[in-house]
Protein backbone atom coordinates (compact mmCIF):
# COMPACT_ATOMS: atom_id res chain seq x y z
CA UNK A 1 0.00 0.00 0.00
CA UNK A 2 1.02 3.54 -0.24
CA UNK A 3 3.07 4.87 2.56
CA UNK A 4 3.89 8.73 2.96
CA UNK A 5 7.22 10.11 4.29
CA UNK A 6 8.55 13.81 4.96
CA UNK A 7 12.39 15.32 4.55
CA UNK A 8 12.25 18.48 5.28
CA UNK A 9 10.47 20.55 3.09
CA UNK A 10 9.63 17.56 0.50
CA UNK A 11 7.23 14.55 0.72
CA UNK A 12 7.65 11.70 -0.51
CA UNK A 13 4.61 9.20 -1.37
CA UNK A 14 5.50 5.65 -1.85
CA UNK A 15 2.78 4.19 -4.37
CA UNK A 16 4.11 0.58 -3.70
CA UNK A 17 6.62 -2.15 -4.97
CA UNK A 18 3.95 -4.16 -6.90
CA UNK A 19 2.24 -2.68 -10.07
CA UNK A 20 0.70 -0.41 -7.84
CA UNK A 21 -3.24 -1.20 -9.50
CA UNK A 22 -5.79 0.92 -8.75
CA UNK A 23 -8.66 -0.10 -6.18
CA UNK A 24 -10.32 1.22 -4.25
CA UNK A 25 -8.34 0.77 -1.21
CA UNK A 26 -5.22 1.91 -3.06
CA UNK A 27 -6.86 4.98 -4.67
CA UNK A 28 -8.40 5.77 -1.01
CA UNK A 29 -4.51 5.68 0.43
CA UNK A 30 -3.07 7.92 -2.48
CA UNK A 31 -6.05 10.44 -2.03
CA UNK A 32 -5.55 10.70 1.62
CA UNK A 33 -1.86 11.55 1.47
CA UNK A 34 -2.25 14.00 -0.90
CA UNK A 35 -4.55 15.50 1.83
CA UNK A 36 -2.27 15.03 4.09
CA UNK A 37 0.54 16.91 2.59
CA UNK A 38 -1.71 19.70 1.26
CA UNK A 39 -3.29 20.25 4.89
CA UNK A 40 0.35 20.24 6.27
CA UNK A 41 1.64 23.95 7.65
CA UNK A 42 5.05 25.86 6.37
CA UNK A 43 7.16 25.04 3.19
CA UNK A 44 6.31 21.71 0.86
CA UNK A 45 6.06 20.02 -2.23
CA UNK A 46 5.38 16.30 -3.22
CA UNK A 47 7.42 13.65 -4.86
CA UNK A 48 5.32 10.28 -6.06
CA UNK A 49 7.60 7.43 -6.88
CA UNK A 50 7.69 3.66 -6.19
CA UNK A 51 9.45 0.21 -6.20
CA UNK A 52 9.90 -2.60 -8.17
CA UNK A 53 9.80 -2.94 -11.73
CA UNK A 54 6.32 -0.69 -12.17
CA UNK A 55 5.34 2.93 -11.01
CA UNK A 56 1.74 2.11 -11.91
CA UNK A 57 0.14 -0.05 -14.08
CA UNK A 58 -3.05 1.17 -14.11
CA UNK A 59 -6.64 0.41 -13.39
CA UNK A 60 -7.03 -3.32 -11.70
CA UNK A 61 -9.10 -5.03 -14.18
CA UNK A 62 -9.43 -7.85 -12.06
CA UNK A 63 -11.33 -5.75 -9.42
CA UNK A 64 -13.57 -4.23 -11.80
CA UNK A 65 -14.54 -7.20 -13.04
CA UNK A 66 -15.75 -8.93 -10.17
CA UNK A 67 -17.65 -5.37 -9.41
CA UNK A 68 -19.26 -4.09 -12.29
CA UNK A 69 -21.93 -2.64 -10.13
CA UNK A 70 -19.68 -0.27 -8.57
CA UNK A 71 -17.21 0.64 -11.29
CA UNK A 72 -19.24 4.23 -11.86
CA UNK A 73 -19.07 5.28 -8.38
CA UNK A 74 -15.20 4.02 -8.66
CA UNK A 75 -14.40 5.74 -12.11
CA UNK A 76 -15.39 9.01 -10.72
CA UNK A 77 -13.21 8.56 -7.42
CA UNK A 78 -10.03 8.03 -9.75
CA UNK A 79 -11.12 11.41 -11.80
CA UNK A 80 -11.05 12.82 -8.42
CA UNK A 81 -7.97 12.07 -7.47
CA UNK A 82 -6.73 13.01 -10.76
CA UNK A 83 -8.34 16.34 -10.36
CA UNK A 84 -7.02 16.60 -6.82
CA UNK A 85 -3.58 16.33 -8.20
CA UNK A 86 -4.16 18.21 -10.70
CA UNK A 87 -5.03 21.21 -9.35
CA UNK A 88 -2.77 20.86 -5.80
CA UNK A 89 -1.90 23.63 -4.18
CA UNK A 90 1.50 22.22 -3.39
CA UNK A 91 3.97 21.35 -6.23
CA UNK A 92 4.44 18.08 -7.65
CA UNK A 93 7.09 15.92 -9.16
CA UNK A 94 6.97 12.23 -10.69
CA UNK A 95 10.04 9.98 -9.96
CA UNK A 96 8.88 6.98 -12.94
CA UNK A 97 11.37 4.14 -11.87
CA UNK A 98 9.15 2.02 -14.24
CA UNK A 99 6.56 1.05 -15.98
CA UNK A 100 4.11 3.94 -15.96
CA UNK A 101 0.85 2.60 -18.07
CA UNK A 102 -2.90 3.90 -18.58
CA UNK A 103 -4.48 5.49 -15.39
CA UNK A 104 -0.93 5.17 -14.10
CA UNK A 105 0.46 7.54 -16.86
CA UNK A 106 -2.57 9.96 -16.26
CA UNK A 107 -1.68 10.18 -12.68
CA UNK A 108 1.79 10.83 -14.01
CA UNK A 109 0.14 13.35 -15.99
CA UNK A 110 -1.34 15.17 -13.10
CA UNK A 111 2.34 16.38 -11.44
CA UNK A 112 3.65 19.27 -12.19
CA UNK A 113 7.24 17.60 -13.59
CA UNK A 114 7.76 13.89 -14.38
CA UNK A 115 11.48 12.33 -13.94
CA UNK A 116 11.97 9.33 -15.81
CA UNK A 117 14.24 6.43 -15.45
CA UNK A 118 16.23 6.33 -19.02
CA UNK A 119 17.44 2.58 -19.43
CA UNK A 120 14.64 0.81 -18.76
CA UNK A 121 10.62 0.92 -18.18
CA UNK A 122 8.02 2.46 -20.57
CA UNK A 123 5.29 5.34 -20.65
CA UNK A 124 2.43 3.96 -22.41
CA UNK A 125 -1.19 4.79 -22.76
CA UNK A 126 -2.41 1.34 -23.93
CA UNK A 127 -6.42 1.50 -24.21
CA UNK A 128 -7.09 1.52 -27.83
CA UNK A 129 -5.22 -2.07 -27.40
CA UNK A 130 -7.71 -3.07 -24.46
CA UNK A 131 -11.06 -1.93 -26.10
CA UNK A 132 -11.24 0.40 -22.70
CA UNK A 133 -12.43 4.21 -24.33
CA UNK A 134 -10.42 7.25 -22.43
CA UNK A 135 -13.49 8.69 -20.91
CA UNK A 136 -14.26 12.40 -21.43
CA UNK A 137 -12.34 13.60 -18.59
CA UNK A 138 -9.33 11.12 -18.83
CA UNK A 139 -9.23 12.59 -22.53
CA UNK A 140 -9.32 15.76 -21.48
CA UNK A 141 -6.56 15.55 -19.08
CA UNK A 142 -3.80 14.20 -21.21
CA UNK A 143 -4.46 17.03 -24.48
CA UNK A 144 -4.22 19.10 -21.92
CA UNK A 145 -0.84 17.93 -20.49
CA UNK A 146 0.61 16.75 -23.80
CA UNK A 147 1.37 18.72 -27.48
CA UNK A 148 -1.34 17.98 -29.70
CA UNK A 149 0.76 15.31 -31.97
CA UNK A 150 1.83 13.81 -28.91
CA UNK A 151 -1.65 13.12 -27.37
CA UNK A 152 -2.47 11.58 -31.00
CA UNK A 153 0.00 9.16 -31.05
CA UNK A 154 -0.03 8.07 -27.52
CA UNK A 155 -3.78 7.90 -26.81
CA UNK A 156 -4.23 6.18 -30.65
CA UNK A 157 -1.85 4.08 -31.13
CA UNK A 158 -0.56 2.80 -27.98
CA UNK A 159 2.92 3.62 -28.58
CA UNK A 160 5.24 2.85 -25.45
CA UNK A 161 7.80 5.51 -24.97
CA UNK A 162 11.33 4.63 -23.29
CA UNK A 163 12.29 7.22 -21.17
CA UNK A 164 14.26 9.20 -23.76
CA UNK A 165 12.00 8.52 -26.14
CA UNK A 166 9.24 10.47 -23.69
CA UNK A 167 11.86 12.99 -22.66
CA UNK A 168 11.91 14.02 -26.34
CA UNK A 169 8.23 13.81 -26.83
CA UNK A 170 7.77 16.65 -23.74
CA UNK A 171 5.99 13.31 -21.71
CA UNK A 172 8.52 13.56 -19.30
CA UNK A 173 11.18 16.59 -18.53
CA UNK A 174 13.77 14.41 -17.67
CA UNK A 175 15.24 11.11 -18.27
CA UNK A 176 18.29 10.33 -15.78
CA UNK A 177 20.05 7.03 -14.76
CA UNK A 178 17.99 4.88 -12.60
CA UNK A 179 20.05 6.08 -9.30
CA UNK A 180 19.45 9.52 -10.35
CA UNK A 181 15.87 9.22 -10.74
CA UNK A 182 14.68 9.59 -7.02
CA UNK A 183 17.04 12.83 -6.16
CA UNK A 184 16.56 14.84 -9.18
CA UNK A 185 13.14 14.44 -8.26
CA UNK A 186 13.42 15.82 -4.75
CA UNK A 187 15.68 18.52 -5.95
CA UNK A 188 13.05 19.98 -8.21
CA UNK A 189 10.73 19.41 -5.54
CA UNK A 190 12.53 21.04 -3.02
CA UNK A 191 13.14 24.28 -5.67
CA UNK A 192 9.06 24.99 -5.30
CA UNK A 193 8.73 24.03 -1.62
CA UNK A 194 7.65 27.60 -0.59
CA UNK A 195 5.15 28.49 -3.28
CA UNK A 196 2.10 29.84 -1.92
CA UNK A 197 -0.24 26.93 -2.08
CA UNK A 198 -3.63 29.23 -2.92
CA UNK A 199 -1.92 31.09 -5.30
CA UNK A 200 -0.64 27.62 -7.24
CA UNK A 201 -4.11 26.46 -7.04
CA UNK A 202 -5.63 29.25 -8.16
CA UNK A 203 -3.23 28.92 -11.40
CA UNK A 204 -3.53 25.42 -11.89
CA UNK A 205 -7.69 25.68 -11.69
CA UNK A 206 -7.73 28.34 -14.72
CA UNK A 207 -5.00 26.69 -16.60
CA UNK A 208 -6.96 23.26 -16.71
CA UNK A 209 -10.69 24.86 -15.75
CA UNK A 210 -12.21 22.26 -19.11
CA UNK A 211 -10.15 18.91 -17.47
CA UNK A 212 -11.31 20.07 -14.40
CA UNK A 213 -14.78 20.12 -14.99
CA UNK A 214 -14.88 16.71 -16.27
CA UNK A 215 -12.91 15.14 -13.70
CA UNK A 216 -15.53 16.91 -11.04
CA UNK A 217 -18.23 15.76 -12.88
CA UNK A 218 -20.05 13.44 -10.26
CA UNK A 219 -21.77 11.91 -13.04
CA UNK A 220 -18.17 10.89 -15.06
CA UNK A 221 -17.94 7.93 -13.91
CA UNK A 222 -19.02 5.56 -17.37
CA UNK A 223 -16.42 3.84 -18.85
CA UNK A 224 -16.74 0.90 -21.43
CA UNK A 225 -15.23 -2.39 -19.82
CA UNK A 226 -14.70 -5.27 -22.25
CA UNK A 227 -16.61 -8.68 -21.73
CA UNK A 228 -14.59 -10.64 -19.01
CA UNK A 229 -12.35 -7.68 -18.37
Amino acid sequence: MPDLTRDGDVFVLDLGDGENRFNPPWVGAVRAAIEEVEAAEGPRALVTTARGKAWSVGLDLEWMGQNAGELEGFVAEVHGLFARVLAAGVFSVAAIQGHCFAAGAMLAMCHDLRVMRADRGYFCLPEADINIPFTPGMAALLQARMSPQTAHVAMCSGYRYGGAEAQAAQIVDEAVAEELVLGRARELAATRAAAEPGTLRAIKRGMYATALALLEDPDSGRIAVPPGA
